[in-house]
């Protein structure tokens, strides 16, 4: 089975009354390691570069977020400002001028999602959460 679908219904999530999206890129990424879980060959992958995926499952499965409030939350080799968790399970970062990202997290995954500059995170949050509980509810 591939996980790149999951990217296509993740952007689908987010699109607002216009048909507008508001991902242009996403990611899921293993809890235990940050493997990855969809391919960098789909056309709207998230591409984590090096021990990125390590890092934020590192901190995801500690439900330790320290190292992102100090240190960012770093995502195809850009850096992001930690804004804020929520309940151990879903983090929001942002850098001006780059856009946004989503992360959350199932029993086993964690959905990641890029909102490009000017587009609306809320909307972002939406596709993210409906991937997430999904795998959640799949006991994954």
């Amino acid at each position: 089975m591939s996980w790149d679908s999951y990217i296509d219904n993740l952007i689908a999530q987010t699109k607002d009354s216009s048909g507008s999206a508001h991902v242009d890129r996403a990611c899921i990424i293993g809890l235990d390691g940050g493997g990855a879980w969809t391919t960098a060959g789909h056309s709207a992958a998230l591409k984590l570069q090096g021990s990125e995926g390590a890092n934020v499952a590192r901190c995801f499965k500690s439900k330790d977020f320290s190292t992102f409030m100090t240190s960012g939350v770093r995502a195809e080799d850009v850096k992001y400002q930690f804004l804020r968790e929520e309940d151990t399970k879903i983090v929001y970062a942002k850098k001006k001028g780059s856009g946004a990202l989503t992360l959350q997290a199932s029993k086993t995954a964690i959905v990641i999602a890029h909102c490009p500059e000017g587009s609306q995170q809320g909307n972002c949050n939406k596709g993210v959460g409906v991937i997430a509980e999904y795998l959640e509810s799949l006991n994954m």
